[in-house]
């Protein structure tokens, strides 16, 4: 294929990428109907159809996720490549695009890139809460961020905070009309507010520990919610226990509003890690959040 007609393959790559010819001519800056046209063609001159059309939806077929598997990740290399080359100035720039877990970004990101990004007006962050295990490559992401346990072992991974404790809590008002639990098998007697996250498929088996003995504790409850805020809200209201990060729920206990128990049975999940591909270019930019947001002890 004639190198002019890169243009055509870019265009299906944001075709299929978007999944919609709307979406792709807005982010390109064409009609959509030059860019049907601009599809129709490649796929003339390759003797195979490559997106299957529907009124309401656009999918590759076969050999076009095939292309697609092939060349985009050719083209972000490139783009990868030139951003670090327009980044070879006096102040480093670009956009550094993290997926992380919520906590992690109120506890850490921004505290730390606050710090940061003062000093280097070129350079943007975007970070993107999500409590999905995600995959940052085929999202477009530059890094990760989750527990050390949840990072692929072909990432390279920097630790960006100690080691998290965990707690399980309950209100004042709850601990009034039950008695606090002594053991693990005690939470089948009480309330417990569930969470549902779409990592696990499910509701979240509470994660415990005492020494070498690990327990999957599934619970019960009136109340299952999909968010931390919600879950501790609903503590303090209280409507059950909640096994939860100590760091968001410390004040609270510290206040008196919430009464922590089993906690000999509370572990620590390994730490937040800032995670990417081992092939990514590093930039400028990418090198000093990464430096930024590191662990130091």
């Amino acid at each position: 294929m004639a190198r002019e007609n890169f243009n055509d393959l870019l265009a299906f790559v944001a075709v299929a990428r978007e999944a919609s010819f709307t979406r792709a001519a807005a982010q390109l800056g064409v009609s959509q109907s030059a860019l049907s046209q601009t599809i129709r063609e490649l796929e003339a001159r390759l003797g195979i159809r490559l997106l299957t059309r529907t009124t309401r939806s656009v999918s590759p077929t076969e050999a076009g996720e095939r292309l697609l598997q092939t060349v985009a990740p050719r083209f972000d290399e490139i783009n990868a490549e030139l951003a670090a080359l327009s980044e070879l100035r006096d102040k480093p720039a670009g956009t550094v695009r993290i997926s992380t877990l919520e906590q992690a970004a109120d506890a850490i990101l921004l505290p730390k890139l606050a710090k940061l990004l003062p000093d280097y007006p070129d350079i943007k962050v975007e970070i993107n809460t999500d409590y999905r295990l995600i995959d940052i490559v085929e999202q477009r992401f530059d890094a990760g961020v989750r527990f050390g346990d949840q990072v692929e072992k072909d990432m390279i991974a920097v630790r960006i905070s100690p080691d998290v404790p965990t707690a399980i809590v309950g209100a004042p008002a709850y601990f009034a009309k039950r008695p606090l639990p002594k053991k693990p098998e005690d939470l089948t007697e009480h309330s417990c507010i569930n969470l549902r996250l779409p990592t696990y498929g499910g509701l979240y088996a509470w994660e415990l520990k005492k020494g070498k003995r690990a327990l999957n504790v599934r619970v019960d409850g009136q109340l299952i919610v999909n968010a931390v805020p919600q879950l501790i809200k609903g503590t303090l209201a209280g409507l059950g226990l909640a096994f939860a990060l100590k760091e968001l729920v410390q004040e609270h206990i510290d206040a008196g509003h919430l009464i922590s128990v089993l906690e000999d049975w509370c572990p620590a999940f390994p730490g937040y890690h800032l995670y990417y591909p081992t092939r990514r270019q590093s930039s400028p930019a990418f090198a000093l959040v990464v430096d930024a947001l590191r662990y130091r002890a």
